[in-house]
């Protein structure tokens, strides 16, 4: 077996099409991480949702931050289970001949790149299951700017974590113990964050008190369906207040051309829409004009 292999990232991430980095994950474009971070986690989730992914939130985590920052960044991911004498010589012995140096946790960071942030299944290990602490956050702001970690287990020396400058972290519990115990099963491998699974390269979404995880091959569609539910929102609670539309009207999935032109015109010359302008709606007018099977109640 291999760590953080190039074939089985690639073999599992098959509908990425774009650039990957030299591990094979998906390398998500940087604009559209820039772009998340404008958006809520609702406008995020729904596009996701309604394609069948419904196991990509988890909302069970404390934050090291409690001031309103979100964490966003492609996800490198690693899991663990307790230890056994004979996994972790097997384990430990593969980590050594591929030159890895330190702990399993620290072969993690030392992997990182700007952008990126750790997902790690630390099977709700708490007592000594503190995958991070004062140095290795330090470490993550080195060498991936604003990133952060999602740590399904626990954290330690806090008060010295949140000294550390635009970063982030999700996790689920605090001790001061160290990290003792446990053994590295999957490094850049399908990972389970409780009821949420993430795969090497999806983009980390940590807002509104929860983590989201983007599959990368959705993301340029997630980024742009959210712009439309940002404006559309926007021009809805225009049409609402102006008893030009109903609520039901507004909240259907599939809109009327007439009020897509509404919208058209709307985005077109208020000044408040202009970052939507680019935005294509080809579809839309496909659905109002044949008609969306799928479009049986309000929207999502």
């Amino acid at each position: 077996m291999k760590f953080n292999d190039r074939d089985e990232i690639i073999a599992i991430t098959p509908q990425w099409k774009g650039e990957r980095f030299p591990d094979g994950r998906p390398k998500v474009p940087d604009k559209y991480l820039k772009a998340l971070h404008s958006l809520t986690l609702e406008e995020v989730w729904k596009p996701i949702f309604v394609k069948g992914y419904e196991s990509q939130f988890e909302g069970r985590l404390h934050t090291l931050h409690d001031d309103g920052r979100k964490l966003v960044g492609r996800a490198v991911t690693c899991e663990f289970c307790p230890t056994r004498p004979d996994l972790h010589e097997t384990m430990f012995e593969v980590g050594m001949k591929e030159g890895r140096k330190g702990n399993y946790n620290q072969w993690v960071i030392d992997s990182l790149v700007e952008g990126d942030v750790v997902v790690a299944d630390m099977y709700d290990k708490i007592y000594k299951g503190t995958f991070l602490g004062g140095n290795l956050t330090t470490a993550i702001k080195a060498k991936t700017k604003n990133g952060g970690a999602v740590i399904w287990g626990g954290i330690r020396d806090v008060e010295q974590m949140k000294k550390v400058e635009g970063v982030q972290v999700y996790y689920r519990g605090i001790d001061p113990t160290p990290i003792r115990d446990f053994v590295m099963k999957g490094f850049n491998t399908p990972t389970r964050i409780g009821g949420a699974i993430v795969l090497p390269g999806d983009i980390v979404f940590g807002a509104g008190g929860g983590v989201l995880f983007i599959p990368s091959h959705l993301v340029p569609e997630v980024v742009d369906n959210a712009a439309k539910t940002q404006v559309k929102d926007l021009f809805g609670f225009e049409m609402i207040t102006a008893n030009k539309f109903t609520t039901a009207q507004i909240d259907r999935n599939t809109w009327t051309e007439e009020m897509l032109d509404l919208l058209m015109d709307f985005i077109k010359n208020d000044d408040r829409a202009a970052n939507y302008r680019d935005l294509d709606w080809t579809e839309e007018y496909r659905l109002a004009h044949e008609g969306d099977p799928n479009d049986t109640q309000t929207a999502l």
